[in-house]
């Protein structure tokens, strides 16, 4: 398993996070809340790719989810060392080194502990968002029949179709895949295994994929606002998650 190009690849969301930092046992999180009356037993994991929640566009996007009425907690799993954002783009950053430091036994600790945190304060149950490689712990997740509602956008990291099947077999959570035209790591050739394993009513808690042409893995939380194709796969990518953690979550 490794990374694509598409992986560091984008461009830097502009605004103003609305959002808090937090210290969630030990584990730096972006907490962004509601401004309305919300249940305090849901909540959201943003589970971010390599850039972290240090990233803007991060930020925006759990905000984003808090306006539509769910609490959103980001997760710093990379413990501080997400890739920078100067490594956006760059032809030079090793990519492969930075990833050999940050494997399982690094990043999902952290993960565990905010969990376990929320469950304390009363959360009983939980929707996953991921993104690149947060899509990969999403599924971890939902294996464990950890979170009740999983939304992945352009998943890293998958064994495809071993990680579908077990998914299938596994989880009880409902499922929507954000897939674009342009995705190494989540292919057409995934895509339909995954509408072939979990489709036509198969998965009976529920399943959904969208399909947006003309966009490049990342899309979803890194892409160019400025192209057409790009910036109607990150709205819509964006309005699916919400219509399904209402309707799932």
């Amino acid at each position: 398993m490794s990374f694509c190009k598409d992986c560091i690849q984008g461009v830097r969301h502009e605004g103003e996070p609305q959002g808090t930092p937090e210290t969630i046992d030990g584990v730096a999180c972006y907490v962004a809340t509601p401004t309305v009356d919300y249940p305090k037993d849901k909540v959201i994991l943003f589970l971010p790719d390599v850039f972290g929640i240090e990233i803007s566009n991060a930020k925006l996007l759990a905000d984003d989810f808090a306006v539509n009425g769910f609490k959103v907690v980001a997760v710093d799993y990379f413990n501080g060392d997400g890739l920078p954002i100067d490594a956006m783009n760059s032809t030079s950053f090793d990519v492969k080194a930075w990833f050999a430091k940050h494997g399982t036994e690094q990043t999902r600790p952290p993960l565990d502990k905010v969990i376990a945190a929320l469950k304390e304060r009363g959360v009983t149950k939980f929707g996953a968002t991921g993104y690149c490689f947060g899509g990969r712990y999403t599924f971890d997740l939902a294996f464990e029949n950890v979170i009740q509602c999983s939304v992945v956008s352009h998943p890293s990291l998958l064994k495809v179709s071993d990680d579908l099947e077990m998914y299938f077999t596994k989880s009880t959570a409902p499922l929507l895949i954000n897939s674009c035209e342009f995705d190494p790591k989540f292919p057409v050739e995934a895509q339909a295994k995954a509408d072939a394993i979990f489709g036509d009513g198969k998965f009976a808690p529920g399943y959904k994929r969208e399909y947006f042409p003309g966009c490049t893995h990342g899309f979803a939380v890194r892409g160019d606002m400025s192209d057409p194709l790009i910036k109607a796969g990150k709205e819509g990518s964006f309005k699916a998650a919400v219509e399904f953690f209402l309707e799932h979550l």
